[in-house]
């Protein structure tokens, strides 16, 4: 008899799985019904969010309340929704230049405004309140920063609350009392699931409260929840899925709200190939964050062994954007085997809406348990330093470098230019110089700026601009490069 009720709930709870997955497919399938298009870039600033804002506003589904102000006056403002006895808390943008789930916030109450999906969002708002805070840190999103207008980061600011952003958290988390509080978060994408050359693009964590690391049942259903969700993302990012290190911080909002009652789950948005604006990163975001709230409202997630959670990767840092492995650089009549490891670095313009890129060279020599986004076998290659155009170039055009004779091709990486414009890039696979320029000699070291070219057998095959890989025989049009620099 004891088999069989033990069959039996086994059958159920399967069948309980199997509908929540069956739900959580649809979602990623319908995404784009929902997304909010005004929201398409990563360096989105407060004011576009006002128009949205008041969309909901006059909407009677929703409630929305100024809450607060930042430190330079901007409205910081509360989007609730539902009837349910259960309250929920999520925020966005602590930090300001990680917005990803910002984007999400709005895609998730667009849907929630949708008339499909109705016997889904009954259940979530019958028995839940849904309370979002987007962009906590506007005056940060501003300057695309992480810290606040004060300079100081608002998740080490839950004990002295200095920043009326923080001070603000802080009374909606005790005003709310909410059962769960998600915190969104981007993180470097930099950041790889541990021992996997995969990136973690979706990290979580049930917030530790103390030093010891104990698990009570405020963090014990965060961690159910994470597994839930962890399952979920599986199927649309199989194996990149970290666990955030979970190490007792004294300051931060999110270990203190865990200590204050609120289950805590922390997600961390990454890194994910050829995502550029991590939009992809926000489908995820949408999809985990509803599929979250489904299993809370439902109160299936009580059913989740936290063992699971133990089994969710940690996360790594070692993660490149371009890995270079096993290629000869001579020094001083010598050759040498070395790996290199290069980052591009975004560099905001001045207003903060686009950006270019500055790579650097961010490590070399034995980098074999490390990874990249793209990896290049350089076995049998020689690197050759990059060359100066000895007359100056006028003809800043792509047709240049596709010509068969031209100049980017036979070793040339640096041109000198009567005409330089008021930008610190170029588009081109090279780097603009004045006529008064003068080369550095060549010095391969982590911080330098990675350009040179591939040579194999005596002949130059690939070219290193900017830490971008180009393949010499194909048309530029048809490779992933972002820029080179201008040099005054």
């Amino acid at each position: 008899m004891q088999k069989i009720i033990i069959v039996f709930l086994i059958g159920c709870f399967s069948l309980i799985t199997y509908s929540q997955e069956a739900i959580t497919s649809e979602l990623y399938e319908t995404y784009e019904e929902f997304k909010e298009p005004s929201l398409d870039k990563r360096r989105i600033k407060h004011q576009q969010l006002q128009p949205l804002i008041r969309r909901f506003d006059a909407n009677s589904k929703f409630e929305v309340q100024k809450v607060g102000k930042s430190i330079e006056g901007r409205d910081l403002s509360l989007i609730s929704i539902g009837s349910g006895a259960t309250n929920i808390f999520l925020w966005s943008q602590m930090h300001g230049d990680e917005p990803t789930a910002t984007q999400a916030i709005f895609d998730i109450l667009n849907f929630l405004d949708a008339p499909s999906f109705k016997s889904e969002k009954d259940e979530i708002l019958s028995k839940l309140k849904l309370h979002f805070l987007p962009m906590l840190n506007p005056d940060g999103a501003e300057a695309y920063q992480r810290r606040n207008a004060l300079g100081i980061d608002i998740n080490r600011d839950a004990l002295r609350l200095q920043s009326p952003e923080g001070r603000t958290l802080k009374r909606l988390r005790d005003s709310l009392d909410a059962k769960f509080g998600f915190n969104l978060h981007d993180q470097s994408t930099y950041y790889n699931a541990e021992l996997t050359s995969k990136p973690a693009t979706i990290s979580y964590l049930a917030t530790a409260f103390n030093y010891e690391k104990d698990i009570n049942e405020v963090r014990s259903n965060a961690m159910k929840v994470i597994v839930y969700m962890n399952n979920i993302i599986q199927k649309y990012a199989p194996g990149q899925v970290g666990r955030y290190n979970d190490s007792f911080e004294p300051r931060a909002f999110g270990d203190n709200i865990a200590k204050w009652g609120t289950s805590l789950i922390l997600i961390e948005s990454g890194g994910y190939a050829n995502d550029l604006e991590k939009q992809e990163i926000r489908k995820l975001n949408y999809v985990s964050i509803l599929s979250a709230l489904y299993t809370i409202a439902k109160n299936s997630y009580q059913d989740i062994a936290i063992e699971e959670y133990e089994k969710i990767p940690h996360n790594d840092r070692k993660l490149f954007d371009l890995k270079i492995e096993n290629v000869t650089y001579e020094l001083l009549g010598k050759d040498y085997l070395l790996d290199l490891g290069i980052q591009r670095q975004e560099v905001d313009d001045e207003k903060h809406e686009s950006f270019y890129y500055k790579s650097i060279i961010v490590d070399q020599g034995d980098l074999s348990t490390y990874y990249g986004y793209e990896t290049f076998d350089a076995t049998g290659y020689k690197i050759v330093p990059a060359k100066l155009y000895p007359r100056a170039i006028n003809t800043n055009t792509r047709a240049m470098w596709n010509a068969e004779n031209s100049p980017f091709k036979s070793g040339y990486g640096y041109f000198k230019s009567d005409f330089l414009p008021p930008i610190p890039y170029t588009e081109l696979p090279g780097h603009f110089v004045s006529e008064s320029y003068k080369m550095q000699d060549f010095n391969l070291q982590p911080g330098v700026n990675p350009t040179f070219f591939l040579e194999k057998e005596g002949k130059l095959t690939h070219g290193v601009i900017n830490g971008f890989l180009i393949d010499l025989l194909k048309p530029i049009e048809k490779q992933n490069f972002g820029n080179g620099l201008i040099y005054r």
